[in-house]
């Protein structure tokens, strides 16, 4: 990898020291990991940095990696900036439209593993507000018989899900619709996920601005308690879940208690909660009675 020069004087080692000292002052905790991220974007060079810190780049590299590390240090997420966010080791293409995942929704499909250990099982999944596709498409992955649906409200979205898709080479398994949760879902299975938007309206003000600014409202505000998208899904749950189904849904820090009432006052049955990586309660389990 070689991205040239012409004498500027800016190398790639001394572009990423002053920038992460730039994005260190900012306030940034991963300074050196976005500068290599960012650089490694401008120069088209997918993160092969290391070893070549001496080589020379262009002015038109340099002024490329200016405008991103200037999009971070205004405090825009690396992910948004680079268009695409790691998900269970798999790559997923972002848009404004779509929440940004998150290391914490992978609980669920840990749960998943756990839960459904025959990797064989020809599954039926179905994603409910499925964003960039991350949940189905990273559940298809563990399970190579499954086939699924995801939906969203959002056309965008399903776009973007459907690209995910083909880039993972699951299109052949995944099927993207538009529809209000499960409005227009026909059939019933084995597998139902969801990372639906859970936080309380009057709490949206106060989140970061990495999250408030660049993630959809759609995405997060989950009306007044925040549980307004569990009530909608637990109506229609229990008439889409076989009868050994399973439910999983990631909910907030301290909501599971009211979402296991809600699941529980439209007739199922709560199987139990899963913590995530900091050991916060992360994901209940849910099956028909």
């Amino acid at each position: 990898m070689s991205p040239g020069g012409d004498g500027n004087g800016a190398s790639i080692g001394g572009l990423l020291s002053a920038a992460t000292r730039r994005l260190a002052a900012a306030g940034s905790g991963s300074a050196r990991l976005d500068a290599r991220l960012l650089l490694a974007h401008a120069l088209g060079a997918d993160d092969r940095l290391h070893g070549h810190e001496d080589e020379p780049v262009t002015p038109d590299g340099a002024a490329q990696f200016n405008v991103l590390l200037d999009r971070r240090l205004a405090g825009e997420p690396v992910s948004r900036i680079l268009g695409n966010r790691e998900f269970w080791s798999l790559e997923f293409e972002l848009s404004p439209a779509t929440l940004d995942p998150r290391p914490d929704s992978e609980t669920l499909i840990d749960a998943l593993r756990e839960l459904r250990p025959d990797r064989s099982a020809s599954l039926r999944i179905l994603d409910l507000g499925t964003g960039t596709g991350c949940l189905l498409l990273a559940a298809l992955s563990e399970y190579p018989n499954a086939e699924g649906v995801g939906v969203d409200i959002d056309p965008e979205c399903v776009a973007i899900s459907g690209r995910n898709a083909e880039k993972l080479c699951l299109s052949d398994r995944a099927r993207m619709i538009r529809s209000s949760w499960a409005r227009d879902v026909t059939g019933t299975f084995d597998i139902v996920l969801s990372n639906p938007p859970y936080i309380p309206s009057p709490e949206i003000e106060n989140l970061q601005p990495e999250v408030r600014l660049h993630d959809p409202l759609r995405a997060l505000d989950g009306g007044f308690d925040g549980l307004d998208a569990y009530r909608n899904i637990a109506e229609n749950l229990a008439s889409l879940l076989n009868r050994d189904g399973l439910a999983l849904f990631e909910f907030g820090e301290g909501q599971g208690p009211e979402v296991a009432r809600i699941m529980e006052a439209a007739g199922l049955s709560v199987a139990g909660f899963r913590n995530d990586l900091a050991g916060i309660q992360r994901c209940i389990q849910v099956r028909r009675n």
